[in-house]
């Protein structure tokens, strides 16, 4: 793999919808050149039926549904002024099991020291805690700084206290959302480092990211219910740092 341009901020996002709906307000404040890997960016291989999901988002066959994904995020990224990078590793209904996204662990091996990587938290998303732990583990193997963890939205905002400093706080307590926070805090100790209840203005742009990958709000409607309301999950978002436990 070549050796990537500078980045100072690299968000890893599992899929193609997640930066956005996760940190679109708090990414323009993040140093840059900024990129946005998405870990399950690859094709589908040949032939594959149409995943149940895919198939609920309205696609009639796989490599539609990647096509069409892969254009909304390029024109989310330009949004938010990030550049597009795609790990050439397909969405989980459309890979073998025991397969990893290899390339991820390439190139965050390849990073500068400078590079502050963000990864998702995993609530209540397996896929997305596989991610961060295989990144945790890459960039420990490659004496890479400590990366920040994200609060993966719309999953970690439903709580009644979300978008108030009570937050992490409330998922250290909450059995139904805050699991993989709970796991987080028993390796290391998590602090709060960035934190942001959107303006109106701010609001506005994300909701213009989000609303570029259309294709996958429909089916995320019945978990999440009216998500995209200025009220609802996505109107805060909060980025923790780590500290291993047991260092100085």
């Amino acid at each position: 793999m070549p050796v990537p341009p500078p980045w100072r901020t690299l968000v890893v996002s599992p899929h193609f919808d997640d930066a956005a709906l996760s940190l679109a307000g708090l990414l323009p404040t993040l140093p840059g050149p900024l990129a946005v890997v998405t870990v399950h960016g690859g094709p589908p291989p040949p032939g594959s039926p149409v995943s149940w999901w895919d198939g609920v988002c309205g696609f009639t066959t796989a490599a539609e549904a990647h096509r069409v994904r892969s254009a909304e995020d390029a024109r989310a990224c330009a949004l938010l002024g990030a550049e597009q990078v795609l790990i050439d590793h397909p969405d989980g209904p459309y890979f073998t099991e025991g397969e990893g996204p290899d390339a991820l662990d390439a190139l965050l091996g390849t990073l500068a020291p400078t590079t502050r990587v963000l990864l998702p938290l995993g609530t209540n998303q397996p896929d997305h805690e596989a991610v961060r732990l295989r990144a945790q583990r890459a960039l420990a193997a490659a004496g890479a700084p400590a990366p920040w963890v994200y609060a993966d939205l719309p999953y970690t905002g439903h709580l009644p206290e979300w978008g108030t400093p009570e937050a992490s706080g409330a998922l250290a307590a909450s059995q139904k959302w805050g699991t993989a926070y709970q796991e987080l805090t028993r390796r290391h100790r998590v602090t709060v480092e960035r934190e942001l209840v959107l303006s109106d203005e701010q609001w506005a742009a994300k909701r213009a990211a989000v609303l570029s990958h259309a294709s996958q709000l429909a089916a995320l409607a019945p978990d999440h219910g009216t998500f995209l309301a200025r009220t609802g999950p996505l109107r805060a978002e909060l980025i923790w740092s780590l500290e291993p436990k047991g260092t100085a």
